[in-house]
């Protein structure tokens, strides 16, 4: 080989192993700078403050600031459109929910991302347990009342529930389809104002996040009926799970956790995975988050991958049932 052309050839190699060089850069030595978390709901409610409990010390861990950016809007499409579309370097993280990252693509005929392709699950965050309550002046004390009730009177009751495409809109559709019961719904924005009518009286029936309405359930100011999740809640442990109640096989939690954009380095994922294990499970961080009415749940990235994949499946079948759809 002569002169020039050995010369050529080490300029190519030489060229290749820098390109490769430049694309592990950011795993190698990330963090090098502050992580944007995007998170899909807004500043004030439950989900929003357990993220910014785990955050500071998710920050401590990486050495590196973490920026929470709240995007809310379109059941989570809003926020999660935006990290679809960052750089997979590991600088943008996304907090979604079960609609962004499982329900929404039965809902809308039209999604700014593909969930499955878009993300690298990262690791599962928290639960937050949905309580069934209904107004002090209903003549409802009980599940059973109320499927008495409302199968003898389709439509007669109405129930809030904190907007189209949430967790908690998905979770009366489920309650409706199980119980084979027709109450008529009222989309609100939020929690707080269905416990407000509820408490009022002006809806009779509300699905809610266990935060915003347990302290008026302590208070005698809304009766709780049932809990969604599969066993009964250290807050509330005289209130059946739907399923006690009647309603065999019935179960629905909130949840939300961490994505990257699809093609972030498989370090960075693994060491983000293993710093939210040890935020998640410090026993301060565990406290505060349960201050809040939320339990936090790590997972592995593969059984985040997994858990979203089922709940995929699981409100695709619902919707399709329901006949459900969003604009």
């Amino acid at each position: 080989m002569s002169r020039s052309r050995r010369t050529l050839a080490l300029c190519i190699v030489a060229t290749a192993w820098a390109a490769g060089s430049a694309q592990a850069q950011p795993a190698s030595n990330w963090p090098a700078r502050p992580i944007r978390m995007v998170v899909t709901f807004p500043p004030g409610g439950s989900s929003d403050a357990a993220v910014r409990i785990v955050a500071p010390r998710l920050a401590e861990r990486l050495g590196q600031q973490v920026i929470v950016e709240n995007r809310p809007g379109a059941g989570g499409n809003i926020g999660l459109a935006v990290v679809a579309k960052a750089e997979p370097d590991g600088y943008t993280l996304g907090v979604g929910a079960a609609g962004g990252l499982a329900a929404n693509a039965s809902l809308y005929p039209n999604m700014p991302f593909d969930a499955q392709k878009d993300f690298v699950p990262v690791s599962l965050l928290a639960h937050i347990p949905f309580v069934l309550v209904v107004t002090p002046a209903a003549p409802i004390r009980s599940v059973a009342d109320l499927l008495a009730q409302a199968r003898a009177e389709p439509g007669r009751f109405s129930i809030g529930h904190g907007g189209n495409g949430t967790a908690m809109h998905l979770s009366v559709q489920l309650l409706k389809l199980m119980a084979g019961v027709e109450l008529t719904e009222v989309a609100y924005r939020g929690s707080g104002p269905v416990a407000l009518d509820v408490m009022s009286g002006q809806v009779p029936l509300g699905m809610l996040d266990l935060p915003s309405v347990l302290a008026q359930v302590r208070a005698g100011k809304v009766r709780a009926l049932a809990v969604t999740g599969q066993t009964r809640l250290a807050d509330l442990p005289d209130v059946p799970t739907l399923a006690e109640a009647g309603i065999k096989g019935y179960e629905s939690t909130g949840w939300f956790g961490v994505v990257a954009p699809a093609a972030t380095p498989r370090a960075v994922v693994v060491r983000l995975e293993s710093e939210l294990r040890e935020v998640l499970t410090d026993p301060s961080v565990l406290a505060q988050a349960r201050a809040a009415g939320v339990e936090l749940t790590p997972m592995t990235s593969a059984e985040f991958a997994r858990f979203i994949a089922g709940e995929t499946t699981k409100w695709a079948d619902v919707i399709r049932r329901s006949g459900t759809k969003l604009d």
